[in-house]
């Protein structure tokens, strides 16, 4: 006992005196009186030190404040096994089944995620890209902020052969490797169907036209229209930030179009949960009055009355499949690019539900 006591106390002292400087290995081995390589290959979990010697080293190395030096590990790799991922906003569900997706997958290969927002701007956006880079993280994923009209900020990333992948926001350029819908077709699908509803006069809500799933929805729309003889009117577009709380004023600004307003497609299902508890206070009927369609197949698209409408939108596996793209990547052997211009089309679909349902 008199042993085991005076050992915890000079384990203490030395604890003490090493409190201002950085623990190594090298202390941990003089501590109990072993090798330095023997605590290394025990704390790399080496099959060659037995089980009641390892338990030794770890409790040592955690008693001493031992930090492993990932940094001089990851100069010897050329890794960082760190994945940045770039989103426009974080609190959207989307958003959020796509990090799950991406996390899956970084997780079983060894990997970690490093996450930061643009909150929708180009600034903040270029900002995020320059500390990932200076991070040296093994690859990005991003979703475009909806004002990013150039790509010249990810250079760095190509130059050094970097892999970077863009998901969903994959704006309109040409040598990408992106992961989306046809945000076209998904558009044109929901507007047909409130067209097949019996809708003549639809307002379709959709955030800057500058991104490229808000343009391509648009498209879409007016397509359904044409096909259907149908006038597209401007006025009936209304850009929002299609957040929750933009259905009160999207109300308001179709109530003062004084036209027979009979349908309303929104490019989210947050916003368009918004507009209808809207609608159903200023005594609109739903679909009996106004139609609505939403996007993304959140949650809440099931949650709110009536049950909403929506294009089902694949986040998570969206995010398993820009991921896995990326540390395939990673494991090639090759110093061989993503390939330029290539683009993974998921396959989205429309969920018909009770706030459309006319007939």
């Amino acid at each position: 006992m008199k042993t085991a006591s005076l050992r915890r106390s000079f384990l203490k002292l030395n604890i003490i005196l090493l409190m201002d400087k950085e623990i190594t290995i090298y202390d941990i081995a003089k501590d109990l009186g072993v090798s330095p390589t023997t605590v290394s290959r025990a704390l790399n979990n080496n099959p060659a030190v037995n089980e009641k010697t390892r338990k030794k080293i770890f409790q040592a190395a955690l008693d001493m404040g031992y930090q492993s030096n990932v940094f001089a590990s990851n100069l010897r790799s050329k890794r960082t096994n760190n994945i940045g991922v770039i989103v426009p906003r974080l609190n959207s569900s989307f958003q959020s089944d796509v990090i799950a997706g991406m996390e899956k997958v970084a997780n079983n290969a060894g990997f970690n995620l490093i996450i930061s927002q643009s909150l929708e701007s180009k600034e903040k956006e270029i900002a995020n890209t320059i500390t990932m880079f200076n991070s040296r993280v093994d690859g990005l994923l991003v979703s475009l902020a909806s004002n990013t009209e150039s790509l010249d900020h990810f250079a760095p990333f190509i130059k050094k052969n970097i892999p970077l992948i863009f998901y969903d926001r994959i704006g309109n350029f040409g040598d990408i490797f992106g992961v989306t819908i046809d945000n076209l077709n998904a558009a044109y699908e929901a507007t047909n169907h409130l067209i097949d509803q019996g809708c003549r006069k639809i307002v379709h809500v959709l955030g800057n036209i500058k991104a490229n799933v808000y343009r391509d929805r648009l498209n879409g729309y007016k397509s359904a229209l044409l096909d259907n003889g149908l006038e597209y009117e401007e006025k009936l577009i209304f850009h929002s930030d299609l957040n929750e709380e933009a259905g009160a004023e999207i109300i308001q600004k179709i109530k003062k179009l004084a036209l027979p307003i009979d349908g309303l497609f929104v490019s989210n299902d947050a916003c368009a949960a918004s507009c209808i508890q809207q609608l159903k206070l200023e005594g609109y009927r739903i679909p009996e009055d106004i139609a609505v369609v939403g996007f993304n197949n959140d949650a809440i698209s099931r949650l709110v009355e009536p049950n909403i409408t929506t294009i089902n939108y694949p986040g998570y596996e969206m995010g398993e499949i820009a991921m896995q793209n990326l540390i395939d990547h990673l494991d090639q052997k090759s110093e061989s690019r993503l390939k330029n211009t290539h683009k993974i089309t998921l396959r989205s679909e429309l969920f018909i539900r009770e706030s459309s349902k006319l007939k």
